[in-house]
């Protein structure tokens, strides 16, 4: 007892070696409070007495805080000048001087974006006017999908989708994996790589009813999408899947996988876990699907890539799809295929058809407030907007719903069930904002996205691509904003 007590005078006394508060809250007795002496007051009482003198005497105004990079801490609250801006009308932004000096090419000359601990990227790279959108020459198939060897079910299940004539990459692809060859796919995203791989494999597991098929992708989300692909094209054939990815349970991951899945499809971490936790015998996958190779390597996973195929067998089958093949994605490739047959189908340079300018702003006020101009223009109809953190993508989300506009946020920190219905709403039209990070910016099919916004810059130039290659779709235009600090 005499310990405790001890303890407590200690604890007394570390506490009022520090003084006064710095705000200068008078004692309890000079406030209409308990007249006791202050070192007869428990500590925690005085902790709770201080605070209501804080609140009940405070005069000061409480200050907004900023938004940052868009990475900054804590909560923000639109100053009423913001406030105002983001409620004026199309008509009012549009007369904005400053907006359409931007806007119109009269810029100052900043030539680098400057990130702290960052590579400097040429501003330059970001200002582009789109030129006139070429007709690509229709690709004249071989085939139609009723040509192809494939189980009757299957090419019932293509007819229910509406396809008669496949996409390039699919015309040029699917023959080869069906005759057992590893394929190397070099495509454009939107060009239909997800049937091209799903059609053969699932034709290959009605042959072989032992074997069974693992799809490997650098997202959840789109994990999620190649899964509603798969159900689609297997409709009333009994395959049964597993998606593997985080954001879910465990459990109910396992349930599936102990139930015979044949077709698993998943992020290369969640896919480990399982391998490390004896869900998965690696041992009884002789196909194999690399989605995305190149974003792989962009975002680390080569070591999981690695480990993945350590634990199949020798004799597989793998398709291997990549937007570009670079040296290492060659590399990486060269390592676990054997005499891959390669289709590249890419059209044209992602960017040639979106007009692309710079944003230059003064701080970080003002970078929101040019967001806000931009987003209320009215032929803004669909936006991405990039981040760089977690943090400040959920916050930009959070302020942009505040302050009126239909915006929804995603990022990897989100469950799984938010993130879908972020991206469902997006797509459906019941948000006209998406905020995001680059976990959106590559193989997902969000149709009609008019501008992409870089409210942060990114890190390196081929991220910028990667993100700008969501607008100016299908032939479109397409309009691309890059946020740069003005000197």
């Amino acid at each position: 007892m005499e310990h405790n007590k001890n303890n407590n005078n200690q604890r007394r006394g570390r506490a009022f070696a520090r003084g006064p508060r710095r705000d200068g809250a008078q004692s309890r007795a000079n406030t209409g409070g308990s007249t006791r002496a202050r070192h007869d007051v428990p500590l925690h009482a005085q902790r709770k007495q201080h605070a209501t003198v804080d609140s009940s005497q405070a005069t000061h105004r409480r200050r907004p805080m900023v938004l940052g990079g868009i990475g900054g801490g804590g909560r923000y609250e639109p100053s009423e000048r913001e406030m105002r801006r983001a409620r004026k009308g199309p008509e009012a932004l549009a007369a904005d001087d400053v907006f359409k000096e931007v806007v119109e090419g009269k810029k100052p000359a900043r030539t680098t974006v400057k990130k702290s601990g960052q590579p400097v990227i040429d501003a330059s790279r970001f200002i582009n006017r789109a030129v006139t959108v070429e007709q690509d020459a229709p690709y004249m198939p071989t085939h139609q999908f009723t040509d192809f060897k494939i189980h009757e079910q299957i090419k019932a299940n293509i007819a229910a989708k509406g396809y008669v004539i496949p996409t390039a990459i699919q015309d040029q692809t699917i023959p080869q994996a069906l005759e057992g060859r590893d394929v190397i796919g070099i495509a454009n995203t939107g060009e239909g790589k997800t049937a091209a791989f799903i059609i053969p494999m699932l034709d290959k597991l009605v042959r072989h009813p032992q074997g069974s098929v693992l799809v490997v992708t650098p997202t959840r989300e789109l994990a999620v999408q190649i899964e509603e692909e798969y159900m689609g094209f297997s409709k009333g054939m009994h395959m049964p899947s597993a998606l593997l990815v985080g954001g879910q349970a465990m459990g109910h991951q396992t349930d599936r996988l102990r139930r015979g899945a044949r077709v698993i499809i998943g992020t290369p971490g969640r896919i480990k876990d399982h391998i490390e936790r004896g869900n998965l015998v690696m041992s009884r996958v002789h196909n194999f699907v690399l989605d995305e190779a190149d974003r792989m390597l962009d975002m680390g996973f080569i070591h999981d890539i690695r480990f993945l195929i350590s634990k199949m067998p020798e004799v597989r089958q793998t398709l291997f799809f990549s937007a570009t093949f670079a040296k290492e994605i060659e590399a990486l490739s060269s390592s676990f295929l054997r005499d891959p047959v390669r289709v590249s189908v890419k059209k044209r340079e992602t960017g040639k058809n979106i007009n692309q300018d710079v944003v230059y702003v003064a701080d970080r006020q003002e970078k929101f407030q040019r967001l806000t101009e931009i987003l209320a223009r009215p032929e803004v109809e669909k936006v991405l907007v990039f981040g760089r953190t977690k943090h400040g993508v959920d916050k930009l989300g959070r302020i942009l719903f505040r302050t009126g506009f239909a915006a929804v946020a995603i990022h990897g920190d989100k469950s799984q069930r938010e993130r879908l219905r972020a991206l469902r709403d997006f797509k459906e039209n019941k948000a006209k904002i998406l905020v995001a990070t680059d976990v959106a910016a590559r193989g997902l099919d969000i149709p009609d996205v008019s501008h992409v916004v870089n409210y942060d810059a990114p890190e390196n130039f081929d991220d910028y691509v990667h993100r700008i290659g969501r607008t100016g779709r299908a032939g479109k235009k397409g309009t691309a904003f890059t946020f740069v600090e003005r000197p």
